[in-house]
């Protein structure tokens, strides 16, 4: 043993001093974790071959060994850190000599990489980083960001501390439309700090307010660090609980935990949801009461500018306030009455199967041990009931085809519990609605007469869906019935969308709000997975900033507004008519509306090369995809080059001795502190890309292995990382803004003032352990 040390620490230390070398280098991060792999394995390799590491293993043909066996203990459970008394043998770290470990990792890379690179379930979830990327980076170089951060400061600017505040908000937005780290801590440190030192602002409270905010990308939707944890956390979650329930004497994981073993991507974005809105809301009260506190360092400013039309505290609290809400809660009383619903009469030609138990209960003794020690004894006795009253309905019958009887009674059934006022109809009024609420809050003083032709369309068209259409109305039917009630509301929203376009937060907030709600919406709601989202976001930021450009030079951008009323035909088309027009018998009325819809996506398409045209044409199409490629190629390569290092900690047993380690705490609890105490020390020094693809891979198996709620543990990992950008003296986001903060803001300013939004974090960590109800709840409340 050297230094009397175990061979396969030495080999660790020896791994870990490579890479940290190697990042401290000089050279690219992807380059130099690849090479630390290299690097490492030959010195481990020549240090074994020399006879210089010694690993000293448990005799497993010892009779204290075969006496734990006997005695019940699984092998898995025993090891060094739990029996230090054991027998050991020496044994070099490569069993099997350092070329058959080489040869093994050779294949296994070049495997691995044709199965998550090039090929595989998990290209397409890891597209999605490339299309997020691209939408952040084209809001970035858009001066949306200016804007949202100027009109921001003249809404909270009156405030105490209103400028800090309106880089929270602001942070948020970033972080919701692009949700990378570096851009939006380098955007927000040029364009505020300076404002913020003109007035007065304490340097602390400054600095350290843009590195928190900007970190939020690390954690609100739609997070890179969410989507590459979640390819990697679906696999290991997955994995780890096959591997328990075999261990509890199951059949499968479906069969012991009374679940699919199953986390997405789309289900981490709605747990992330609420943790990062809550960060955010801790971040801007924290900046209210310092300035409260300290009003001379974070005085009130009124910013000048801005053309909005004054109006009365009535005017507002009425027109903002009181009927939105009203328009949305009379919709949410009609829906919970029957009122407004599903009018969908789509019956199946089969039976369903009957309701299966809670859990299953035909399984081994072993099995129903290790159940009842998981779920507890109420909720096996409860699955027993209700296992025995399917028996005695003849157990789960399969499903069988219909008779016409039997159709047409069950299309008799849903005809007569159908809701008067349909769920799509409800809700174009709702959002109609609004647009015409907010517009008579904006301008009181303009002609209220198109608004209230306006509303008069909306009553008429909620009228005709209760007195003239029926269930079983065509899609067609439909719309030639509500077309002049529509007509009338179109007309008065027309006005409305132009009176709230005059007013400069709305005319600011709502394109990238809308863009953010679709790309979000489309995700939370499970309507769809995150990469055709994050093309729609991709696009969007596209259309976006090419109106923007257009604005900027004095030239009309209706080709990008028609363009997205396209994109909304197309959705709407695509939800109430059947396209199948391939299909053997396809009605006229399919035709004309495929027709319509290829015609709005074709025109949609065109909206979109031109908005790429003016782009281009700008200089800032150019820059972006360079500025992609560039992200987009690093995460990747590092994705290969952890690959190989973790192969290389694989090879010579250092992944088993780490897990092995873990694995003698008897409390979970205890393993996930120090688990995330460990990520917390390495994210001083490591980026979030190297400890997900190296770090994660080791631990995975067993944070992931035990009770824990998978999304849980993956938002508390997340968390961590973002703590960590922010902690002095290595925190990533402070090198960020160290960068571009002006010179009279020294490093320990933004040392000072970084350390009470760490202290926050640490809260919010700690809010999360013991409340994690805030992770799970919107999860659990989403439609499946």
């Amino acid at each position: 043993m050297l230094f009397g040390l175990d061979g396969v620490e030495i080999g660790l230390i020896i791994l870990f001093l490579c890479l940290f070398g190697g990042i401290l280098s000089g050279f690219p991060v992807a380059f130099a974790i690849g090479g630390a792999g290299i690097i490492s394995f030959g010195i481990i390799a020549g240090l074994d071959s020399a006879g210089l590491l010694i690993h000293q293993a448990i005799d497993t043909g010892s009779q204290a060994y075969h006496d734990l066996i006997g005695a019940g203990i699984r092998p898995d459970d025993i090891s060094v850190f739990r029996y230090p008394d054991l027998p050991r043998i020496a044994e070099p770290v490569f069993n099997g000599g350092w070329q058959q470990a080489m040869d093994r990792n050779i294949s296994f890379i070049v495997n691995r990489m044709n199965e998550r690179v090039l090929a595989g379930q998990s290209i397409e979830t890891l597209l999605a980083v490339l299309m997020f990327v691209m939408m952040g980076i084209t809001l970035e170089r858009s001066k949306i960001a200016n804007d949202l951060l100027t009109t921001m400061a003249r809404v909270f600017g009156p405030l105490p501390g209103g400028l800090a505040v309106s880089i929270v908000v602001v942070g948020a937005f970033l972080a919701a439309s692009t949700g990378i780290v570096g851009a939006t801590v380098v955007t927000m440190g040029l364009l505020a700090l300076p404002t913020m030192l003109r007035n007065n602002y304490s340097p602390e409270l400054a600095t350290g307010v843009i590195a928190a905010s900007g970190t939020l990308g690390q954690i609100i939707p739609p997070s890179i660090v969410i989507v590459l944890l979640g390819t990697l956390a679906g696999d290991l979650y997955a994995t780890a609980q096959e591997t328990r329930a075999t261990v509890a004497g199951c059949t499968d994981a479906l069969t012991y935990l009374g679940k699919p073993a199953v986390v997405s991507v789309g289900t981490l974005f709605q747990a992330a949801l609420l943790p990062g809105i809550l960060l955010a809301l801790l971040y801007a009260l924290y900046a209210f009461g310092f300035a409260l506190l300290n009003p001379h360092k974070a005085p009130a400013v009124s910013i000048e500018g801005g053309h909005n039309e004054p109006i009365t505290r009535g005017e507002a609290l009425g027109w903002f306030l009181a009927a939105p809400i009203g328009l949305i809660g009379g919709a949410i009383l009609l829906a919970n009455v029957g009122l407004i619903g599903s009018q969908d009469l789509t019956v199946s030609s089969y039976s369903n199967i009957g309701e299966a138990a809670s859990l299953r209960t035909n399984v081994s003794d072993q099995c129903k041990a290790s159940m009842i020690e998981l779920h507890g004894q109420s909720a096996w006795d409860k699955a027993v009931a209700e296992q025995a009253a399917i028996d005695a309905r003849g157990g789960d019958l399969e499903s069988h085809k219909l008779s016409e009887e039997e159709l047409a009674q069950a299309r008799a059934d849903k005809i007569a519990a159908a809701a008067p006022i349909g769920t799509g109809i409800g809700i174009l009024i709702v959002m109609l609605g609004l647009v015409l609420v907010l517009a008579r809050g904006i301008s009181p003083s303009s002609d209220p007469k198109p608004l209230i032709v306006g509303a008069v369309g909306l009553l008429l068209a909620a009228l005709v869906d209760v007195m003239l259409i029926a269930p079983t109305a065509s899609s067609g039917v439909t719309v030639l019935l509500e077309a002049i009630p529509f007509a009338l509301a179109l007309y008065g929203a027309k006005h409305g969308a132009a009176r709230l376009a005059r007013n400069d937060l709305i005319r600011v907030v709502f394109p990238p709000l809308v863009l953010i709600v679709a790309v979000l919406g489309s995700i939370l709601g499970g309507i769809t997975n995150p990469t055709p989202a994050a093309a729609l976001g991709a696009g969007g930021a596209i259309m976006l900033a090419a109106y923007r450009r257009l604005q900027d030079e004095g030239r009309s951008g209706q080709i990008i507004i028609w363009s997205t009323f396209a994109i909304i035909i197309c959705v709407l088309i695509g939800v109430n008519f059947d396209l199948r027009v391939n299909q053997d018998g396809a009605s006229v009325e399919s035709w004309i509306a495929f027709l319509a819809a290829y015609g709005a996506y074709l025109y949609a398409l065109f909206g979109l090369i031109y908005g790429c045209w003016v782009l281009y044409a700008g200089g800032v199409l150019t820059p972006v995809v360079r500025e992609t490629a560039k992200v987009s190629s690093m995460v990747f390569t590092i994705l290969i080059g952890s690959q190989l290092l973790n192969l290389v900690v694989i090879s010579f047993g250092g992944e088993h001795y780490i897990q092995q380690f873990l694995k003698s705490f008897d409390n979970e609890f205890t393993v996930f502190l120090i688990v995330m105490l460990v990520l917390f020390l390495l994210g001083f020094v490591l980026d979030f890309l190297e400890i997900i693809y190296i770090v994660i891979p080791i631990v995975g198996p067993v944070i992931y292995g035990g009770s824990f709620d998978p999304k849980w543990v993956t938002i508390m990992v997340a968390v961590n990382l973002q703590t960590s950008f922010l902690t002095p003296p290595f925190g990533f986001a402070l090198f960020y803004l160290r960068g571009v903060a002006p010179a009279e803001v020294t490093t320990g300013h933004i040392y000072r003032g970084v350390l009470p939004f760490v202290l926050i974090q640490v809260a919010g960590l700690a809010l999360l352990w013991f409340f994690p109800g805030i992770v799970t709840i919107v999860p659990e409340l989403m439609p499946k």
